[in-house]
């Protein structure tokens, strides 16, 4: 008691006096451990200095930023620049300072990874291994054993969306064969791709983060596969989990997809498509079909036209209309009636809905979902002027499953949404990769894009794995290195480099990691850990890391996982600071806690980008979440403290 009286007395408290607890891991001291009584005496002391004025106006700016990333109104990466612009206006981030942040080792590992996985990508390795794993579709809980294990494995070391655009096409193409429901597998597979990215340091952005919050305080970084024991832990039991249990809370009777009338049945085509004659005295005869289109004012699509015995599916805006050309129009009520009346057209019905009246060999479908940051996101199929533009037609949009009935043309896209294109065979696949769309039903269209077997990315990417490993250079620039070593080999094109990596994550980082730092240099971290330690003196210290991962999960289900690890690693090493514990289990329990974004669609893109696809409603997401959050700090917390001693 002797001792803890002294420790107290030796100690300079005042409102800008920072106290150095003797612990592990950052200054290297080794002290007998403080008794409960003088811990409860120090924290008092600690926190009862006034918050300053640059700590309340942090404050604000956070609290706002958090506002506005729950919203959703606002992209993240524009919020993100917003506090970041606020914090320097207001002098919190220095001004010399403020986009230090975009030359962070974190935002060029998370770059370089993204661009290696897109390498990776192109292999047809996974639809290999997808393959072989076929057999296991026979039953529920194998067939999503099967997809979510493939999916934890190409997320450990792959952008989690990335590995989830891989998996995707394979899951639905199985679903369908096995006339399974695709809200059975689909978000197994989404939470799959979370939980592996917390296998490794570059399987997810959080990890990454974590990692350089750590080197700059103790100088040394967490290992590429440090980890592993906790995150493979995690996602074993998470798996399970959802292949025995999880996928049963799910809706069953969503999306059950048939090999015949799945497209009917999703966007009831039946209802928009129509056969109109362009009789002689129209005034558009002689004119070009483009011009019949602008008539339409983007809400019509002309899906065929007829000329005496030829049929031409998705007919070129620069075709030249004769009398009696038929055409095969898919528009609504109002906008049909508008363009019959206009042209002086000539009504024949309701078209027969067949697979010859949509495709050809010229001529494909392909259902696709609209990713975050997609030149569609916000936009319209007028806007973007997707047929004379682009050469599509649209001919559906369903949003969480069921099918938007208003004029498509006036549909502003969002996130998730599934929509059914038509166009030419060859140029289909890149014309959607390059609006930003994920391939879903590809409907007999061939590979593009796609080497035949394992790439040499696979090879190069190892080989800057082994380096980072063995220490012998770190992680950002191992993966720079290897994504330059790609682009030389011809593995990706300089444009795919562009193309692959996803600048609003980017920004997002570059632009939180000064806001977050500022949480430590101006004391607002020891500020917000004040009330967990106010009750730390009742609750062990396994107990204050898992209300500490409980807040975490909390948040990064409103706001971006990156973002989270930002705000949240500050917090958790003045937690430890203030524990006189090492900070290594409570930065390992904000990975866990960043990652585990399962409450809501919005948290994580994977998410969202599974909700239209499997019919999901927002509600969906916490009946299979909430007990798999349970069951991560169930299994996590005491593989930290087993791993992580405090």
């Amino acid at each position: 008691m002797l001792h803890c009286v002294n420790v107290l007395a030796g100690a300079s408290i005042g409102p800008n006096a920072r106290l150095k607890m003797p612990r592990l891991g950052r200054s290297g001291l080794l002290s007998p451990p403080i008794c409960a009584n003088s811990r409860r005496q120090w924290n008092e002391k600690r926190y009862r200095s006034v918050v300053t004025a640059e700590q309340t106006i942090l404050f604000v700016i956070l609290a706002t930023s958090l506002g506005l990333f729950a919203w959703g109104r606002i992209r993240y990466d524009l919020v993100a620049l917003i506090a970041l612009l606020a914090a320097v206006l207001l002098d919190i981030v220095p001004r010399d300072e403020a986009f230090n942040g975009f030359g962070h080792p974190a935002v060029i590992t998370v770059a370089a990874v993204l661009v290696i996985s897109q390498a990776i990508s192109k292999s047809d390795i996974v639809e290999r291994i997808a393959q072989m794993l076929r057999r296991s579709a026979s039953h529920p809980t194998t067939h999503i054993l099967s997809l979510s294990g493939l999916a934890a494995v190409c997320s450990a070391f792959m952008n989690n969306v990335g590995a989830l655009a891989l998996i995707l096409p394979i899951a639905l193409h199985s679903a369908r064969l096995s006339g399974r429901p695709a809200s059975q597998i689909l978000m197994p597979i989404s939470f799959a791709t979370l939980l592996g990215g917390l296998i490794t340091l570059i399987g997810t952005p959080p990890n990454i983060i974590i990692a350089s919050f750590r080197e700059s305080e103790t100088g040394q970084s967490f290992g590429l596969f440090d980890f592993a024991p906790v995150g493979l832990s995690v996602a074993v039991v998470g798996i399970a989990f959802m292949s025995l249990i999880g996928w049963r809370l799910l809706p069953q009777d969503r999306n059950t997809p048939k090999e015949n009338d799945e497209t009917r049945k999703l966007f009831k085509l039946e209802d928009y498509i129509t056969e109109v004659t362009l009789p002689k005295v129209s005034p558009y005869v002689g004119r070009r079909l483009a011009d019949l289109e602008t008539l339409g004012q983007g809400d019509i699509a002309v899906v065929a036209l007829v000329r005496r015995s030829d049929r031409m599916l998705a007919p070129s805006g620069y075709m030249r209309l004769q009398a009696g050309d038929v055409l095969i129009l898919e528009a609504d009520a109002s906008a049909l009636k508008r363009v019959v009346e206009a042209a002086d057209l000539e009504m024949v019905g309701s078209a027969e809905l067949s697979e010859e009246n949509l495709r050809s060999e010229r001529v494909g479908l392909m259902e696709v979902v609209v990713a975050p940051g997609s030149r569609l996101e916000g936009r319209t199929a007028r806007s973007m002027r997707m047929h004379t533009r682009y050469g599509l037609n649209l001919l559906g949009v369903a949003r969480q499953g069921e099918p938007i009935t208003e004029r498509l043309g006036q549909v502003r896209f969002l996130p998730g949404d599934v929509l059914l294109l038509q166009g030419e065979r060859e140029s289909l696949p890149e014309t959607c990769s390059a609006l930003g769309c994920l391939p879903l039903a590809e409907r007999e269209l061939p590979e593009t894009g796609r080497r035949g077997g394992a790439s040499m990315s696979l090879f190069v990417f190892a080989a800057a794995i082994l380096m980072v490993v063995a220490g012998i250079m770190p992680p950002h620039v191992a993966f720079v290195g290897a994504g330059l070593i790609l682009v030389l080999a011809g593995e990706i094109s300089p444009r795919e480099i562009y193309e692959s990596i996803d600048f609003s994550v980017i920004v997002l980082l570059g632009a939180m990691i000064p806001v977050g730092m500022a949480l430590e240099t101006t004391g607002g971290s020891e500020v917000l850990t004040a009330p967990i330690l106010a009750v730390s003196e009742h609750v062990p210290m396994w107990g204050v890391l898992g209300i500490m991962m409980m807040v975490t999960m909390l948040l990064s289900d409103v706001m971006n996982n990156a973002a989270t690890a930002v705000l949240m690693a500050p917090i958790a090493m003045g937690l430890a600071e203030g524990l006189g514990a090492s900070q290594d289990p409570f930065l390992m329990g904000v990975a866990v806690g960043a990652s585990s974004t399962f409450l809501t669609p919005i948290g994580h893109q994977s998410n969202l980008l599974v909700m239209g696809p499997g019919g999901y409603r927002f509600q969906d997401y916490w009946r299979m979440g909430l007990p798999l959050d349970i069951i991560i700090l169930l299994i996590a917390v005491p593989m930290i403290t087993f791993v992580w001693p405090f």
